[in-house]
């Protein structure tokens, strides 16, 4: 199994940074790595309200798993993002 390298919170954050900006997703920039790069950070509050809501698994997700260790997980996750959490 894959580990990411970086917190959830910044991840998310950079993929709805590209969806906004890249020509790939709704925005026009053919190369818009920079521009993610220096904006990512203003996507947090909203990578945060996704990380909230995927703290409860759906019905198929909770019979695939352990829905107490996902939302373990996702709180994890929620925690890792916050200013203190070095």
């Amino acid at each position: 199994m894959d580990i990411a390298n970086g917190a959830l919170v910044e991840r998310i954050a950079r993929v709805l940074a590209g969806e906004r900006l890249s020509a790939n997703g709704q925005g026009d920039q053919e190369s818009a790595g920079r521009a993610v790069n220096a904006s990512w950070q203003d996507y947090r509050p909203e990578a945060l309200a996704v990380l909230h809501t995927l703290r409860a698994p759906s019905a198929a997700m909770a019979a695939a798993g352990d829905p107490a260790v996902w939302e373990r997980m996702v709180l994890a996750a929620i925690a890792e993002a916050q200013p203190d959490a070095s």
